[in-house]
């Protein structure tokens, strides 16, 4: 039987959810589309997030010939095959241009990859390349060249997969709406909430539930529960997971290491998704510990990463740890607040360019413009010279975005930089 999420995939834009950072009613990317004028892409992200629906909508779209291959089951040679008849097409009567989605682009290597660049460069091909990896380190920098745009594909709102839970129940072709099962409201909710942003999950886990129940009995939010494999307290107990996120957060700021094992304790029993916990530990060891304890941040990131390879329950073992370290690490908040201050200099007011002592030398004529002449080496002075490093205004007016604390490690950091000024 055809999976649910297949029979279910948005047929063209107007029914497509999410992704609205970049697709919207006039926005660059959908005009481009309906202007039949969408060059090569990369879409990058999670799972589940219309990646390789969004790509065949376009297809469809453009009117253009379109091929779909998997990177992890496609070599160099069906590639060629597909590039050459891509030629004929385009330098032939037809002269058309040839679509070609290739999922999983990651998994090829970087020969492979390069297979790609002639064809594009010519215009034979129209690429999009879809991949969960980040592109700037999983491909290759002469296909992102030659790529006019890389777009980042978001996890799904709880909203978006309502609505998409939604149209599946209604339609009676494609979707649920021929079967007599009825839903709970708190089921459709849970559904959409344990899903984590993937409509595949989403949809697939509905499926699953109405082909295995009878007809006229109703989904609660216990059945989905029993078909995630995953505990459900927060609706049991009446738990919102994002004010015992907060309270985590803030019982970690104020050094409490009992209330936060107490909030962390609540979160993992009501079922709280193991990267959701560990985002929030890892940004806390920079926001809240910083400088103080510099290696907070490497020890949480091992203990999260130590969590995602074990799995629940001994998991909640290594986030422990990272809580009451956390908890316990003496705080600061000085480099988040430098940053901070930072930007907000950079977008209230007009900021000089950077001086020609600092700027990039490396290249033919740079010295005849005077970039660089000026620069002092530290290192040939023994570690430290002192010269301007801020832009001109920012220097006259002494300008300074780090104030260190007198906390943990902080505190030797302070005297050092201290000592550099006397």
């Amino acid at each position: 039987m055809i999976p649910l999420s297949t029979r279910m995939r948005p047929q063209k834009l107007e029914e497509f959810q999410g992704q609205e950072h970049f697709l919207y009613t006039g926005s660059l990317f959908y005009n481009s589309i309906k202007n039949k004028t969408f060059d090569s892409a990369i879409f990058y992200g999670p799972s589940g997030t219309g990646k390789t629906t969004l790509a065949r909508i376009i297809a469809r779209e453009m009117d253009g010939e379109f091929y779909e291959i998997n990177a992890s089951v496609t070599g160099t040679k069906e590639l060629k095959d597909l590039i050459d008849r891509a030629k004929d097409r385009f330098y032939g009567l037809e002269n058309r241009t040839t679509y070609v989605y290739i999922d999983e682009f990651h998994r090829w290597s970087k020969l492979q990859q390069d297979s790609l660049l002639k064809a594009l460069e010519e215009g034979v091909i129209k690429f999009i390349g879809s991949t969960t990896e980040n592109p700037y380190f999983s491909v290759n920098n002469a296909i992102i060249s030659r790529v006019r745009n890389i777009y980042e594909f978001r996890r799904l709102t709880k909203e978006h997969l309502l609505n998409i839970l939604q149209r599946a129940l209604c339609d009676r072709e494609r979707g649920l709406g021929a079967v007599d099962v009825k839903w709970d409201d708190d089921a459709l909710l849970v559904l959409a909430d344990l899903a984590n942003g993937d409509a595949r999950v989403a949809l697939d886990t509905a499926g699953f539930i109405v082909d295995n129940l009878a007809e006229g009995q109703t989904v609660t939010k216990e059945t989905v529960a029993e078909a995630m494999q995953r505990k459900i307290g927060f609706y049991d107990k009446g738990d919102d997971r994002y004010n015992l996120l907060s309270a985590l957060q803030k019982s970690i700021r104020g050094s409490d290491p009992d209330a936060a094992i107490h909030y962390y304790a609540r979160l993992i029993d009501g079922g709280a998704d193991i990267q959701m916990i560990g985002r929030r530990l890892m940004v806390m060891a920079s926001e809240d510990i910083g400088m103080a304890y510099p290696s907070a941040i490497s020890i949480v990131t091992s203990c999260v990463q130590a969590s995602l390879m074990i799995g629940m329950p001994e998991a909640a073992i290594n986030l422990s740890q990272a809580v009451i370290l956390l908890a316990s690490a003496p705080k600061s908040n000085s480099a988040n607040a430098a940053f901070e201050s930072a930007l907000s200099d950079l977008r209230k007011r007009k900021i000089d360019d950077v001086p020609d002592h600092l700027k990039d030398s490396h290249y033919a004529g740079a010295k005849k413009m005077g970039y660089g002449k000026e620069y002092k080496y530290p290192h040939a002075y023994g570690g430290y010279v002192k010269q301007q490093y801020l832009p001109d205004n920012l220097y006259k007016e002494g300008v300074k975005y780090y104030n260190p604390t007198s906390n943990g490690s902080e505190s030797s950091f302070k005297k050092y930089l201290e000592s550099l000024e006397k």
